[in-house]
């Protein structure tokens, strides 16, 4: 059941908030803080779901106090041990943080744009209070995300963020589509766990090169990538693109120094409903396990903020 308030759509205690600028329409929901459709003249450049419904594969979903995995849930920050909860028991990782499956509060909603806020609190294994927000705002050239963390602790707080974003290209199947990675380095992963496994390598020549667009026929990828190099304008760019040239174009900004490729695949019981074989191209502040590694972990003192930003827009 669904019904309107305040401008909002509200479908099984889930709110969603529309957004519109010139032919661009996206919406926005509360739960997860999750972008649920973009669309620029009703050509889809996400996948989507119904209001209401939980969102497959996590689409579209903020990933916070950290993305992917961590190992067994165990980590150690300043010399004090800390054991999560398990919430990919199959492999006995914690995964994709604490507030992709909770409502964030509705802090704005303007014609152009919504900003929605979480507090984390205090959960098993995690002792760090720090308030979230996220605004999504449409432009000229598109949907462009802003994120904000701020430590309201008095300990100094580990950090990173990812989001479950998948893109397409209109209507075309995926495998008549080609994709184009700014990425250098790919990080290996144990394929029963999905964890690092060694340091990063580099793509240049192997089935993980994305440099130059290929074409996405049978490729199965579920990867992070780094060594990022942004344009003069300090924006990272990846591409999927149709036959024709149209499609979608991510970016991010230097806060976002990793991305996680994932093409969901109905023959590995990973399809998209509806869709089948589908792309994501996942913004990420770092690597799986980061708070074990410590790559490109963030510190957050007490009382400071951390700010990154990445965009969707079409080609």
């Amino acid at each position: 059941m669904s019904e309107s308030v305040n401008g909002a759509v509200r479908s099984s205690g889930v709110r969603s908030f529309k957004i519109e600028h010139g032919d661009y329409r996206a919406e926005v929901v509360s739960r997860g803080a999750g972008l649920r459709l973009l669309e620029i003249g009703g050509r889809p450049l996400t996948e989507t779901s119904p209001v209401g419904e939980k969102a497959p594969l996590s689409a579209g979903l903020v990933l916070a106090p950290w993305p992917n995995r961590i190992r067994d849930g165990y980590f150690i920050f300043d010399g004090v041990e800390h054991q999560l909860a398990i919430t990919e028991p199959a492999r006995n990782n914690a995964i994709h943080g604490l507030v992709r499956r909770d409502d964030w509060e509705l802090e704005e909603h303007t014609p152009t744009r919504v900003r929605q806020s979480i507090r984390v609190g205090l959960h098993k294994g995690w002792p760090y209070p720090l308030q979230l927000t996220t605004t999504h705002e449409l432009g000229p050239a598109g949907l462009t995300v802003t994120h904000t963390a701020a430590n309201i602790g008095a300990m100094p707080a580990p950090f990173g963020m990812g989001v479950h974003t998948f893109v397409r290209a209109g209507d075309t199947p995926l495998d008549e589509c080609t994709l184009r990675l700014t990425a250098g380095t790919r990080l290996p992963l144990d394929q029963e766990r999905m964890l690092p496994v060694g340091n990063s390598e580099s793509v240049y020549g192997t089935d993980f090169d994305f440099t130059a667009p290929r074409s996405l026929e049978g490729v199965w990828l579920d990867t992070p990538f780094s060594s990022i190099v942004p344009d003069p304008d300090g924006r990272a760019r990846h591409e999927l693109r149709a036959p024709d040239g149209s499609g979608a174009v991510l970016w991010t900004d230097r806060q976002f120094g990793w991305i996680q490729v994932f093409t969901a695949d109905p023959e590995r019981g990973q399809g998209y409903p509806g869709r089948g074989r589908a792309l994501a191209i996942e913004p990420m502040t770092c690597p799986p396990d980061a708070f074990n590694s410590g790559i490109d972990q963030v510190v957050l003192r007490p009382g400071e903020t951390w700010t990154g930003a990445w965009g969707l827009g079409a080609l």
